[in-house]
């Protein structure tokens, strides 16, 4: 095993990366500052990662699972019913997207191709939300629904995230107010 193997890993790489994403956006997540944050020279940081895209798409591919997981145990803790696994795994949206807003969107924004998860990380981030729509609105409807839950929880708490909320008033139950006007939405779809 190569000096430059034996210190960091892959695991650490990204990490680092997330945290220079987190800390000044894309343009602070360059393959010198990584190496650097690992303790390594920046060309062993080659011997992890073909190139910054592909160090990208690590990131993201680890930030949607991280997502997948925050929001299945949201889920999960909530219990059975599918009302109130949305409310909770709409919660967990909100707080992953306030607690890392550059991760958020990293995997929402899509303004960095080639940085995309992978299909896998996608479809495990997915299926908790994709899992309490069913339950709620049955198979056919469940993909849009799913997507009108997901594009609500990052809009809002992006707008959160950034400020944008100025009037005063408590933001966290405007949240909740919308994410239960979603669910009374879709409750009453599914009688059509």
């Amino acid at each position: 095993m190569s000096p430059a193997r034996a210190r960091t890993s892959l695991p650490a790489i990204i990490a680092a990366a997330r945290e220079l994403l987190e800390e000044g956006g894309l343009d602070a997540v360059s393959m010198v500052a990584v190496a650097r944050r690992v303790g390594i020279r920046p060309p062993s940081l080659y011997k992890h990662v073909r190139d910054r895209g592909d160090l990208l798409a690590a990131v993201a591919t680890a930030v949607a699972l991280d997502l997948g997981d925050l929001v299945a145990a949201a889920a999960e803790r909530a219990g059975p019913d599918p009302s109130e696994r949305l409310r909770a795994l709409a919660a967990a949206y909100r707080s992953f997207a306030l607690a890392t807003p550059r991760s958020a969107a990293l995997l929402f924004a899509g303004a960095t191709p080639g940085a995309e998860p992978t299909p896998a990380a996608q479809a495990e981030a997915a299926r908790p939300v994709l899992e309490t729509v069913r339950a709620i609105v049955g198979e056919e409807r469940s993909l849009p629904a799913a997507r009108v839950v997901t594009a609500f929880a990052y809009g809002f708490a992006s707008m959160e995230a950034a400020g944008a909320f100025r009037f005063g008033g408590d933001v966290a139950e405007a949240y909740r107010l919308g994410v239960d006007v979603l669910l009374a939405g879709l409750e009453a779809d599914v009688g059509r």
